[in-house]
């Protein structure tokens, strides 16, 4: 265990994305740091039916699960509605988890594509940041976390939906965090780490990769501190710091060239 556990006891949460992964294993520590309610939403109903039975057996009825598609705007208003009434009124902690990694090549990207990635990847969080935020300001404290990638800092070549939406992401919470930073409510965003998940794919998992348990742990250390950016692990705040590093743009160039022509070849370019 990385964080204070203290921090979590007795707060609300809900977590998007929750049936699997990262999300899944965000849920199963808040819970195991005695969050007193945690809602665990995701769009796979079986698998969503599956771990809020496990998690229930273990917590009661302190976990709740909601079906929700974040690629429909009214969803997501309804899940925090539901979350809200689940916590009785005191809603202490949005995770925007819910996301997808895309590749495609440019020029055959379709507005279609886009549009799905940037409701899955972008507008998601922004609708549900939009109903909660006056909970939260209301109540007079308030938290969100949203899952961005080490992608909004080395964006990759073939991943350019992936790219522009976690960068997009990534900008709206910074700017939120300034404006709402006045009213005790705490806005970060969080890049997940090089994680052994479904994100992978058929391809094959790096060996460097961490376990969703412990880039949930790092996440929720960096909640406690209130990192501006959560960095999931060392690697994405390695390249954090060098992508806007002119000292570093030979170097950066390079680097994501190669991956570039690499891919271009069908070999593993990352």
């Amino acid at each position: 265990m990385n964080y204070n556990l203290d921090y979590f006891n007795g707060k609300t949460a809900t977590v998007t994305g929750a049936a699997s992964g990262i999300g899944l294993a965000l849920v199963e520590e808040l819970l195991l740091s005695n969050a007193a309610k945690v809602v665990m939403a995701d769009i796979n109903v079986d698998n969503l039916n599956k771990h809020e039975a496990r998690l229930k057996e273990q917590y009661g009825n302190r976990v709740k699960g909601i079906v929700c598609d974040v690629t429909k705007e009214e969803n997501v208003k309804q899940l925090i509605t539901e979350s809200a009434a689940f916590f009785n009124g005191q809603f202490d902690l949005l995770i925007n988890n819910a996301g997808a990694g895309f590749t495609s090549i440019f020029a055959e990207t379709t507005n279609e594509q886009w549009k799905f990635a940037f409701d899955l990847n972008f507008y998601a969080a922004l609708w549900g940041m939009r109903e909660v935020l006056p909970i939260m300001y209301k109540q007079g404290n308030g938290q969100i976390i949203n899952i961005i990638s080490g992608i909004a800092f080395v964006s990759l070549p073939y991943q350019s939906l992936y790219s522009a939406t976690k960068s997009a992401l990534n900008a709206l919470s910074l700017a939120l965090r300034y404006e709402y930073g006045d009213y005790n409510i705490k806005i970060s965003s969080a890049t997940p780490g090089t994680t052994a998940t479904a994100i992978w794919g058929d391809g094959p998992v790096p060996e460097s990769a961490q376990s969703p348990q412990q880039s949930a742990r790092r996440i929720l250390d960096g909640a406690v501190n209130n990192d501006r950016i959560i960095m999931g692990d060392d690697s994405d705040a390695k390249y954090a710091k060098k992508c806007f590093d002119v000292a570093h743009q030979n170097e950066m160039d390079e680097f994501v060239l190669g991956i570039a022509r690499a891919r271009r070849k069908g070999e593993v370019g990352f």
